[in-house]
């Protein structure tokens, strides 16, 4: 089996922003006009400095945090359904926007718990690199099986949050995603939300690496970078909540 047997075809990752196909892709680009994995590298490195740039400005004005996450996630739908070409100049807005919700939030777990935002961040890049390496080294494989498992994990949290969004309207909720539930399963909820998110990133990984193998065009570079941002939010904000209910039990 291929070492990308995960993604094939283009797009058949659990990672939403890499949920449809890619029209673009044709063997006839020249190599200037090819992503490369370098270039994709670069990007997740320009996108993850605007992040943190706007987490400082989240941090000292955090009544923009909410207004950052609406439009983050406008731009988000943006890119994924609508101009995937476009990401170039949409992925860095998101990633702006993003942190500065991430700026905001991150203060209010901080005045909640001394010290969060520290080890928030400290798990979320080592985890990356974690997995990363885990990946290049193949001790991880993103087989069939793999991807389904990390795919059908994903969509039933969806649904759970869907639904704690909907309660959400009638003054009610789902107790166990609250992030000062101390209890062992809601504990337990979040440390798995926290592992299928983890994996989520081997997946991007793979897409990456791919995409640049098979020659897909250049401005998928930002669109690969955007989508593993996408996965690393997600993934710092559970964190957060998990490590939040640790620290109230």
């Amino acid at each position: 089996m291929s070492r990308h047997s995960a993604i094939n075809r283009f797009g058949r990752s659990s990672n939403p922003a890499f949920s449809r196909g890619f029209e673009g892709h044709t063997e006839s680009l020249p190599l200037s006009e090819r992503m490369t994995l370098d270039g994709a590298v670069n990007k997740t490195g320009i996108l993850l400095s605007l992040c943190f740039a706007g987490s400082a400005i989240g941090w000292n004005i955090p009544a923009l945090m909410f207004p950052s996450a609406i439009v983050g996630f406008i731009l988000a739908m943006v890119t994924i359904f609508r101009s995937k070409e476009k990401a170039g100049s949409t992925a860095p807005l998101y990633a702006l926007s993003q942190g500065i919700f991430l700026g905001g939030i991150t203060l209010m777990y901080e005045n909640m718990f001394d010290g969060i935002a520290i080890q928030a961040i400290g798990l979320t890049f080592g985890i990356l690199a974690s997995l990363l390496v885990c990946y290049k080294s193949g001790l991880i494989k993103p087989t069939e099986n793999f991807r389904l498992m990390i795919a059908a994990g994903i969509g039933g949290i969806f649904i759970l949050y869907m639904v704690s969004f909907i309660m959400s309207f009638f003054g009610s909720g789902i107790s166990l995603l609250s992030p000062t539930n101390g209890s062992l399963m809601s504990i337990g909820l979040s440390l798995g939300i926290v592992c299928f998110a983890s994996l989520s990133l081997v997946l991007d990984f793979d897409f990456i690496e791919q995409g640049a193998e098979d020659g897909l065009p250049k401005y998928m570079e930002w669109y690969g970078a955007f989508s593993l941002m996408v996965t690393l939010i997600w993934l710092y904000l559970e964190i957060l909540r998990l490590l939040s209910k640790m620290r109230s039990r």
